[in-house]
């Protein structure tokens, strides 16, 4: 890896992982809070409001954040033209969806909480705006800072609504909305923001622009949130609201792996981005990353499922202990969401969206089809197995065709070894975690997974670790 390249790479993951998953990783040990003041029925109806919001979000913003970020982070444009623009097309579509918000009505198990999710769509909406933007023309120490104030508020506001005032299902809810509330106005401000607004810049030529980005990216969105979300709406239906919480508690574990990918994507994207006008040295760039990348992923997933007792013994309470089944296949099931959101940059980085669009709505067809016949013989277990498979599938496809937009070393032979090596230690753990013989068994695969890929792990921290040397001196 390149000494500049690795050293900003190296620094924006660094800042994103103070902003992010130091952040996230207070809200992971906040699980054993949630679970005793919020039974596993009550839990299940917060996360189905929560996740229904996130499909809402880039319906109601046109997905213009991603559009504002791609745009802005190119070194030679009008950033306040896209932040302008982008920030008005927000409007319109908060607008929308306040002129349609009636349509939620038809929705009765969310008849109590309607006002509530749709200030959490415009809250999230706004602060994701906001924070992108503040991202792409470098200001990533704030970006970071207002992650960890976001947290903060949203743990002090749980504490207050769900202790103080015994709100459940409403206050837990509502303190995200207020947080990303307050956390907007924080950026808006700190940042000058409405500096960058400026109205005499409103393009009809640059919202064309912006949507002709964004568009293809909002089903997209939709999709992957019904291969990784749907799921829990179907356990819900065909099993039991409280198998269902249970579920939902198990998918927080693999959530750390998860945060992991996010902090190095937004760092990534960044890199890929500033290098995306030499095609030939980014194909470079992806090829240098990604080795690195299967590393720590593989790993990182086999970890969390030999852990998953473990985990499952220190965050939940013992109401919710049984779920700890869930989280090795849903682990294995994170590895490939991370590696279908590598291969998914190439699309954002080269601006072919639209090829994003038709390989996630592949993923949420295998999805749905699969818990709709796993479900009812397998329950939450079912719907882990479909989670897997349709994330693998994903792979595959972006896997098969990468090669038009940019061919770089994808490692066939090497993610293949992978793969078996956490698909035994998903199915050791899953049958057998519960005894000392699965648990030697899978702790032992493990291993050779770590040494497997130790020496790519070892050899790029080298790398990056004397480039930064080498900038000091």
């Amino acid at each position: 890896m390149k000494q500049s390249r690795g050293i900003k790479l190296l620094s924006n993951t660094l800042i994103f992982t103070v902003g992010k998953f130091v952040s996230k990783l207070i809200v992971i040990f906040m699980l054993p809070f949630y679970t005793s003041y919020l039974s596993s029925a009550e839990y299940s109806t917060s996360d189905l409001i929560t996740n229904l919001c996130n499909l809402i979000i880039p319906l109601a913003c046109l997905g213009v954040s991603e559009g504002i970020f791609r745009n802005a982070a190119d070194k030679s444009v009008d950033k306040e033209s896209f932040f302008t623009n982008g920030a008005m097309l927000m409007i319109f579509g908060s607008a929308g969806f306040l002129a349609l918000s009636p349509l939620l009505n038809f929705f009765d198990y969310f008849d109590a909480y309607i006002w509530l999710i749709i200030l959490y769509v415009i809250a999230s909406n706004m602060h994701s705006v906001c924070s992108q933007y503040v991202c792409a023309i470098g200001r990533t120490k704030l970006f970071a800072g207002q992650g960890v104030l976001n947290t903060a508020l949203t743990v002090v506001l749980n504490i207050i609504f769900l202790v103080g005032f015994n709100m459940g299902i409403i206050g837990y809810v509502l303190s995200i909305v207020l947080a990303d509330f307050l956390t907007t106005v924080f950026v808006f401000l700190v940042a000058k923001l409405y500096r960058a607004f400026i109205p005499s810049k409103i393009s009809r030529a640059v919202m064309k622009d912006l949507l002709r980005f964004c568009l293809p990216l909002v089903p997209s969105t939709i999709f992957w949130w019904i291969t990784g979300v749907s799921d829990r709406y179907l356990v819900a239906a065909m099993v039991s609201d409280e198998e269902n919480g249970l579920y939902a508690a198990a998918y927080k574990i693999p959530t750390l792996l998860t945060y992991v990918v996010t902090i190095f994507n937004d760092a990534w994207k960044l890199s890929a981005v500033s290098e995306s006008e030499d095609r030939s040295k980014c194909a470079e760039f992806y090829t240098q990353v990604y080795k690195y990348y299967i590393a720590i992923m593989f790993v990182g997933g086999g970890a969390l499922a030999v852990c998953s007792q473990l985990f499952a013994k220190i965050l939940f309470a013992d109401s919710y202990f049984a779920a700890w089944v869930f989280i090795p296949v849903l682990s294995a099931a994170t590895v490939f969401t991370a590696l279908d959101t590598f291969l998914g940059s190439v699309y954002f980085t080269v601006k072919r969206t639209q090829v994003s669009l038709w390989t996630s709505l592949l993923g949420a067809i295998v999805n749905v089809a699969l818990n709709l016949v796993m479900i009812p013989e397998w329950g939450a277990m079912g719907a882990s197995i479909a989670t897997f498979i349709s994330y693998f599938a994903v792979y595959i496809v972006r896997a098969a065709t990468m090669g038009r937009f940019m061919r770089f070393n994808l490692y066939h032979v090497r993610l293949a070894i992978n793969t078996v090596l956490i698909g035994v230690i998903a199915t050791v753990m899953s049958l057998y975690g519960d005894t000392l013989y699965g648990l030697l068994i899978s702790g032992g695969v493990l291993l050779v997974s770590l040494i497997f890929n130790g020496r790519d792990i070892v050899i790029t921290l080298k790398q990056i670790l004397s480039g930064v040397k080498r900038r000091k001196s």
